[in-house]
């Protein structure tokens, strides 16, 4: 299936170039080639950030009424809708996302910010400052005020993971662009079609050469990025490792940056809890996208008086989940993105029983797959909360079940982690869940269910190695924005 129009080339101010390397992209579902993309060089990645700059420095789009932007950026958003069944088979491929999971989750809702982020857009980006009186050396007294306008920081340089890819580049373009930035889009060498396609889409609604340019390759192209003087500003969503390494590079040039890094968020279960519901999250909490999401809730503190049948109620809901190659619509569990997910997760399964936890579903690779990169779900019980199964982030899937006697014990299990992204609890009674809830160090807790799903007004980020910085709504969208006062008087 051809998805890409241009599947040799990149997108680089405004115009596709061919490139002298090539990538294979993997299906990981059946391990067939998809295509073998274009790698940028390192001439090319320096020519789409000079082009980033001049559009920014000497173009229009920064300086437009934000209302032309919008109705740009509302043709671009209309144009991937428009190929919305290629861009989810698209999603399915090189992703390994079920086809449900694609719809909803990797297509609808950064779609559906997306187009709220444009909205939010029109808030006034020239706010008042309150009068002041002050006595001046002239004996009399100075009448002074001024505004505060927020203003487009410049250059962003935007690098998105393998494993919520159209999601993420959606919602690193679309809020860079809408304040007036200029974007280079760097994605993963192991999902770039969901990132190039959205040149194609740049180049169909006539969005001005240099505004966003989508280059590819490996960590030195990342870098190139992450150093160049010309970038105000990285975007970052990946690991913690590479999140330091990030930061690093970046220190040397001062810029800013913004980065959603990793989880390992705990999952509360009260005594009075709804164990089918609670289980029910704590089943998606480890299996959704085969565990590969950083605000997954894969640590589930259960009180000791309800665990045995809440474990019980995880294992059993386990066994209706159907394994196989995600392009079946009745599959709603798919493999891992490459053979070096399967192995780290194996890995840990390893470590997690040299622990002492007792495995309770899952560790090991399904039967009749022997293509593709499965791993059955994987379910221990019994765990420490300061064991590494419960403390690393596996990127895989497996879920880590921790008893506790008390609220404050479950509180600061919850709080005893390097990371800080996520988290939930279920109880029955929603006000003490409520007061527990801001007691925890992170950036997210949703309470029975939370809202139902992601807000697209909810600042999203974390605290501690999960990273800085906040994505969507108005917080989001002034991530790409700097504050100038402007101050005058009369005397």
């Amino acid at each position: 299936m051809a998805f890409l129009k241009y599947d040799d080339a990149i997108y680089v101010g405004g115009e596709w170039q061919k490139t002298d390397q090539r990538e294979a992209v993997i299906n990981p579902a059946d391990e067939s080639l998809l295509i073998e993309a274009p790698v940028g060089s390192a001439a090319q990645v320096d020519a789409a950030i000079g082009a980033a700059r001049t559009a920014f420095d000497q173009g229009d789009w920064a300086y437009m009424p934000v209302a032309q932007r919008q109705a740009v950026l509302t043709k671009f958003l209309d144009a991937l809708d428009a190929r919305k069944g290629e861009i989810v088979d698209m999603i399915v491929a090189e992703a390994g996302a079920t086809r449900m999971l694609a719809e909803f989750l990797q297509y609808g809702i950064p779609m559906k910010h997306a187009r709220r982020t444009i909205e939010v857009a029109s808030r006034p980006a020239v706010s008042s400052l309150p009068v002041e009186l002050t006595p001046n050396a002239l004996g009399r007294t100075t009448l002074g005020t001024g505004v505060v306008s927020r203003e487009p920081v410049g250059v962003v340089a935007a690098i998105s993971p393998y494993n919520f890819p159209f999601f993420l580049n959606i919602g690193k373009v679309i809020p860079a662009l809408a304040v007036g930035c200029t974007v280079v889009l760097k994605p993963s060498p192991y999902t770039p079609m969901q990132a190039l396609i959205l040149g194609e889409i740049a180049d169909e609604v006539g969005l001005p050469k240099g505004v966003l340019s989508i280059v590819t390759g490996d960590i030195e192209t990342g870098k190139l990025l992450t150093t160049d003087p010309r970038v105000d500003l990285v975007h970052f969503t990946g690991s913690d490792k590479v999140g330091s390494m990030i930061q690093a590079q970046a220190a040397p040039t001062l810029k800013r940056i913004v980065m959603e890094l990793g989880g390992k968020s705990a999952l509360i279960v009260r005594a009075d809890a709804d164990i089918a519901k609670a289980a029910a999250a704590g089943i998606m909490g480890f299996t959704t996208h085969g565990g590969q999401g950083c605000a997954l809730t894969t640590r589930h503190l259960v009180h000791n008086s309800v665990r045995p049948q809440f474990v019980e109620a995880m294992k059993a809901m386990l066994g209706h989940l159907k394994i196989g190659n995600p392009v079946d619509p009745s599959v709603n569990y798919g493999p891992l993105i490459r053979e070096v997910a399967r192995r780290r997760t194996e890995d840990y399964v390893t470590i997690a029983q040299d622990e002492g936890a007792t495995l309770v579903a899952g560790g090991k690779r399904p039967e009749g797959l022997d293509k593709g990169y499965y791993y059955e779900p994987t379910l221990f019980d019994n765990v420490r909360n300061d064991s590494r199964i419960a403390q690393e982030e596996v990127f895989g899937p497996i879920g880590a079940v921790i008893g506790f006697d008390d609220d404050a014990e479950a509180i600061t299990m919850a709080n005893d982690s390097d990371f800080g992204l996520s988290g939930a609890i279920y109880s029955a009674d929603a006000g003490e869940a409520y007061r527990m809830a801001l007691k925890i160090r992170t950036g997210g807790v949703s309470i029975n269910g939370g809202a139902g799903t992601m807000q697209s007004d909810a600042p999203f980020g974390g605290i501690k190695r999960s990273g800085y910085g906040r994505e969507y709504g108005e917080d989001g969208l002034n991530e790409f924005t700097y504050q100038k006062v402007i101050s005058f008087h009369a005397e």
